[in-house]
């Protein structure tokens, strides 16, 4: 079984905070199972373009070290096999881009498959969900994804606001969701609506179910159970062919109970079996739907 997760902030607790200890690691990821860990170079909290730009340079630097350690990094999930565990690379935040789209083919050339036109503040894309969810997308954020989406780097609307995930869908752009989970079981800016989740399904997008317990449950505690609910909820609403995991590990400063990191993705999958997940829709879950949506959003020749 191919496992995929499509969010993990592991090169910057690395690059950022050295000692600080991660939820993912290699040998954590073998251990659960994974084929390929997704790493995002992520912008942080600050605007500032300079700060973004050093903190990138040296996220990459540690995907570099990561490699020469003897972590394999591949450029495309469908490269991934399930006798190893694999890591490739997503940007969370475009705010570097700052008119000049020529950085997203430095970006895939350096193997970036899926970027989030914005993070928690607003940049020149757009806005996320956290601060205005009725901004439409500027005219340079149009440009940015479907320079995105000629690349093969798919626009990640985890971060996104309602508007803008809808203005992607209206200039017929096939948009995922990295790491989201369901504003229907637990309301948050953050989360996806019922609609916007059938229309993600419908326009043949993807979503990782996020483990954030803050995301899963108004109380803020959250265990498998918690997540299986979600994934579950967007199983019922159309996303058999649609749904996985994004774990926002590293991301985090809790984890639900049973979840601690990616050495625990088989207690996921058990619980999944417990509510009646067949082996083949766990198969899907697991891995082939994201390998799935990128034959959609990005067919090879």
């Amino acid at each position: 079984m191919l496992l995929f997760d499509t969010h993990a902030d592991t090169l910057y607790s690395l690059a950022l905070h050295p000692r600080r200890p991660c939820d993912v690691t290699k040998d954590r990821a073998e251990r659960g199972g994974v084929s390929a860990q997704t790493l995002a170079l992520y912008v942080g909290a600050s605007p500032d373009l300079r700060r973004i730009r050093r903190a990138f340079e040296k996220m990459f630097a540690q995907a570099e070290k990561l490699e020469r350690w003897g972590w394999k990094r591949i450029g495309d999930y469908r490269d991934a096999r399930e006798d190893e565990c694999a890591f490739i690379l997503s940007v969370e935040g475009c705010d570097l881009l700052a008119g000049d789209l020529s950085l997203l083919a430095d970006w895939r050339r350096r193997g970036v498959r899926m970027a989030a036109l914005c993070w928690n503040y607003e940049n020149a894309l757009g806005a996320p969900a956290v601060t205005d969810q009725h901004a439409p997308l500027s005219p340079f954020g149009r440009a940015a994804a479907k320079e995105m989406a000629r690349l093969g780097i798919a626009p990640d609307v985890s971060h996104l606001n309602r508007r803008g995930f809808y203005d992607l869908l209206e200039m017929g752009l096939m948009p995922l969701a990295s790491h989201s989970c369901c504003d229907a079981l637990r309301p948050h800016p953050r989360n996806l609506t019922d609609a916007q989740l059938r229309a993600l399904f419908e326009a043949q997008g993807y979503v990782g179910v996020n483990f954030y317990p803050g995301f899963l449950d108004e109380s803020g505690s959250a265990d498998v159970e918690t997540v299986c609910r979600h994934v579950l909820h967007m199983l019922d609403l159309g996303g058999e062919e649609h749904v996985g995991f994004g774990s926002d590990f590293d991301g985090i400063e809790a984890k639900p109970r049973g979840l601690s990191g990616p050495q625990d993705f088989p207690v996921l999958l058990e619980a999944l079996r417990r509510h009646g997940v067949t082996e083949a829709m766990l198969t899907d879950l697991a891995g082939n739907n994201l390998l799935r949506y990128y034959d959609r959003f990005d067919p090879r020749t």
